[in-house]
């Protein structure tokens, strides 16, 4: 039975690895082409604003996505630069010079690249359905037939977006790791030890996944705009622009709160859709991508607690 005590992990998906968080640190974990796997680690940084910000319902889920969104990047940037480089043609004293020299560029650019990118991505789904459905105004005029169908028009737009993308073979790779990410936190949480043979029996579905996060904030924003003007439409897209913020927050609460339903029958329920959804974002992972995620995970343990330790002494 799961460890309810256990500290609540997360992870992401990247190009041939997986990257997990910890309490101090994240690491990726990619295969390179040699079949070898390599390491790369960001520790967290102390940010008192932002910590305060996080304690508060309704903000800390943006703020939480928002510094996902500019973490995810780095390591995105890692694997996607890493993974097919043959390890002998690695110098060592090149990449650490050049580290180190970019050192800045690749936190500030990262962390910005990451922060647009969702933000320009929400816009474009939050905008094209409502200009859509507003063409569909002199058949369906009413409050809740515009934002049913806006709703609807959301849901085949992402559910597009993501069958389209899944059919490359680089996003396929990406969702299988995806896959394994989700088998390694569940195997954890359910207190199994860390094999790939375990690994490979749990669900790749996980209820507290970016993908049902995603679903939610289609579902909430159907409520939260039935609060505001829908007509005429340019204050309607004004007024979902400036919601965003709110459906955000909103679908954060509501991602953790069926995450903590997930246990009791009946109620575990209301967090389907978001799994449903998963079955697309996610696919059965190989062994050998399984072995990458437990690396990544066992890793980032092995670092948080080196952090720990290292408090510790000097504490004492």
């Amino acid at each position: 039975m799961a460890n309810r005590k256990k500290p609540a992990y997360g992870g992401q998906a990247v190009i041939e690895g997986v990257m997990f968080a910890g309490k101090h640190t994240y690491v990726t974990a990619i295969r390179r082409i040699d079949d070898s796997i390599e390491f790369f680690e960001v520790p967290k940084k102390e940010r008192p604003i932002l910590n305060k910000l996080k304690k508060i319902p309704f903000v800390r889920g943006c703020v939480a996505i928002i510094e996902a969104s500019a973490n995810g990047t780095k390591h995105l940037n890692f694997s996607s630069e890493r993974y097919e480089v043959d390890p002998k043609d690695d110098d060592v004293e090149l990449a650490n010079q050049e580290k180190e020299s970019s050192k800045l560029a690749l936190i500030l650019g990262a962390a910005v690249i990451g922060i647009l990118s969702f933000v320009f991505g929400k816009f474009i789904f939050t905008l094209i359905p409502a200009i859509t459905a507003n063409f569909f105004l002199p058949i369906l005029p009413g409050r809740i037939e515009q934002n049913l169908i806006e709703g609807l028009f959301k849901l085949i737009l992402l559910l597009a977006y993501i069958y389209f993308i899944s059919m490359t073979p680089l996003i396929k790779k990406v969702f299988q790791y995806h896959g394994a990410e989700h088998k390694v936190i569940n195997a954890y949480e359910n207190g199994l030890p860390l094999t790939v043979e375990n690994v490979q029996k749990q669900s790749r579905l996980h209820y507290r996944c970016g993908s049902s996060f995603i679903l939610f904030t289609v579902i909430v924003g159907v409520f939260v705009y039935m609060f505001v003007p829908y007509e005429p439409l340019w204050q309607r897209l004004v007024y979902r622009i400036l919601f965003i913020p709110v459906v955000l927050g909103i679908s954060f609460e509501v991602l953790q709160f069926t995450n903590k339903l997930r246990n009791i029958p009946i109620l575990k329920t209301l967090g389907y859709p978001g799994l449903w959804l998963q079955l697309l974002t996610t696919k059965e992972p190989t062994n050998k991508q399984v072995e990458v995620s437990i690396s990544s995970f066992q890793e980032m343990l092995k670092r948080d607690e080196q952090y720990e330790l290292r408090k510790q002494k000097s504490i004492v």
